[in-house]
């Protein structure tokens, strides 16, 4: 049973605990997530591969990561080593982003990622991302950007079966920078759907949002169409390009509703 390691330090893992934290997790049982464990904005559905003895996890995916680090190709090998050596920086332990390996342009949607709760580890139909520089924020903006209809977009061009980290690694992400107005609405944005409950305090204060504020289901769906039109906004879309996403998305699917909710932010930005 492995903790599934990514190929390339795309984005993105948060926070370390220290080591009365990780000696407090050695007697717990922990879930096994697969792919169908978690959904877009739903970090945990209950639904699990196995349980796993947290105390064992934490001296196996040690023990996997310094090894790693000896493979250029692995993303720990660009860990600086002070983190690596460090059990209370194992991914497991903190909150991150996941997505599903087994993922069809046919389906409802085609890229599903989470940020999911620590004390959790993953089969390899559900990689995470790693994160070796950059700060909480640039995670949730990654985050709030890869949840996006047009980021889905893209990836249903391509995908047929599977998610694999080389269509992963495909997707372009626009970034303007710090400080600019819509990144930063983004990060709210995707920081509190992401900040479900107390599992996620400490992650969600770093980034500067509150725990539970996005509870409410008129609420969700209104900063997730939102999310979209800044989004869109940051790929330099138009209403026409707007129009080709949300009719061509999908067959099975009228996302008339929606479009017309995120052409309502779409335009609200443009003034």
């Amino acid at each position: 049973m492995n903790d599934a390691m990514p190929s390339s330090p795309a984005s993105a893992e948060s926070g370390t605990h220290g080591t009365e934290d990780v000696a407090s997790e050695f007697n717990k049982i922990w879930p096994v997530y697969k792919g169908t464990s978690f959904n877009l904005w739903e970090p945990d559905t209950g639904v699990y591969y196995d349980s796993a003895d947290a105390q064992s996890m934490i001296a196996h995916l040690q023990e996997k990561r310094l090894s790693q680090r000896r493979t250029r190709s692995s993303a720990f090998a660009e860990q600086d080593e002070s983190v690596a050596d460090d059990p209370a920086t194992l991914p497991c332990l903190n909150p991150r982003i996941a997505f599903r390996d087994v993922a069809r342009s046919t389906d409802t949607r085609t890229l599903i990622t989470a940020l999911i709760p620590g004390g959790r580890v993953l089969v390899h139909k559900a990689p995470y991302l790693l994160q070796i520089e950059g700060t909480m924020a640039d995670e949730t903006y990654v985050l709030g950007v890869l949840s996006s209809i047009p980021c889905d977009w893209q990836s249903r061009r391509t995908i047929e079966l599977v998610m694999s980290f080389g269509q992963f690694n495909q997707l372009s992400v626009p970034d303007p920078g710090e400080g600019h107005p819509v990144r930063d609405r983004v990060v709210e944005i995707a920081g509190r759907l992401a900040a479900v409950d107390e599992r996620f305090a400490e992650w969600a204060a770093e980034v500067g949002v509150p725990v539970g504020s996005a509870n409410d289901e008129a609420v969700i769906q209104d900063l997730i169409c939102e999310l979209d039109a800044c989004v869109a906004h940051l790929y330099g879309l138009d209403e026409d390009d707007l129009a080709v996403v949300y009719e061509t998305f999908s067959e099975a699917v009228d996302y008339s509703e929606h479009h017309a909710a995120v052409l309502a932010h779409f335009r609200r930005l443009a003034r």
